[in-house]
Formats: C-alpha cells, sequence, structure tokens
C-alpha cells in the first residue's frame, strides 16, 4: 500500500480519501518508520496537496486519535501556536496560563520546539508540569 501511493504521488496523481485514511490508519498502528512518513510527507508535498486530500488527511487523523471525554460543563478553549520563527516566544502558552488565571477552563496541548526557540512542551516542562500523562491521566485532569 505505502509503495503504491508514493508511485502515485511521484507522478503527481491524486490520492483517493481511501487510500489517505488507509495510511493515515497505518501510521496510527505504527506498522511504517518515521522515514516512511517523511517520503510520504515530502512526496505529497512536492506533488501539491489537493482540498479534497487535505480534507481527507484531517478526517482520517480524527478517525484515528485518542478522543478525551473530559467531566466539564464549560466550553474549553486551547491556545495552541503555529511554531512561529526564531526570534519569537512562545506565546500559545502564556495566553494559556494568563486564561487560566482568569478563570477560563483551558486544556492546552502542544509539542517541543521545531522552528522557534521553545515549544508548549518545553515551556510547561521548564515550570515543572509533568506533560507524560496518559490519554485516561489527561482527561482527569481536565
Amino acid at each position: 500500500m505505502y509503495k503504491n501511493i508514493l508511485a502515485k504521488l511521484t507522478t503527481r496523481q491524486d490520492l483517493t480519501a481511501e487510500e489517505i485514511a488507509d495510511l493515515i490508519a497505518t501510521i496510527a498502528r505504527d506498522e511504517i518508520t518515521d522515514v516512511q512518513i517523511s517520503g510520504f510527507q515530502v512526496a505529497l508535498l512536492m506533488k501539491s496537496p489537493t482540498l479534497s486530500e487535505t480534507m481527507a488527511i484531517a478526517h482520517a487523523m480524527r478517525a484515528n486519535c485518542v478522543q478525551l471525554k473530559p467531566k466539564v460543563s464549560e466550553a474549553l478553549m486551547d491556545t495552541c501556536g503555529t511554531g512561529g520563527g526564531l526570534s519569537t516566544f512562545n506565546i500559545s502558552t502564556a495566553t494559556a496560563i494568563v486564561a487560566a488565571a482568569a478563570g477560563i477552563p483551558v486544556a492546552k496541548h502542544g509539542s517541543r520546539s521545531i522552528s522557534s526557540l521553545s515549544g508548549s512542551a518545553d515551556v510547561l516542562e521548564a515550570l515543572g508540569v509533568n506533560i507524560n500523562l496518559t490519554a485516561l491521566q489527561a482527561e482527569k485532569l481536565i
């Protein structure tokens, strides 16, 4: 399946929603390597993803994600940064902290720095927050 998808992309053919769903499910099950995932991403970007491919990826990722069901009566806010650049600071985490201090329910997520000086995970860890939680542990905290 992976080889067929890569062959289609390298010949500039569009992928079907079913092909994308199968690939994302394979990724979610850890059945292909990080190098193979990177190969897919590069090939897709070189072809230029269509709107339908982008939508299919989003749908497939949602279908394969761990879904939390926190017991809160209010809507939750999330502040997710875009990664920024080397000269920017992590405003999304600062915003989450200020909003929570003001009484707004916040469920913050993020990752380590890739393109900026610090990612949300880096900042929260530096503040002493345990970020290595299972889905169930995170759900209980919300």
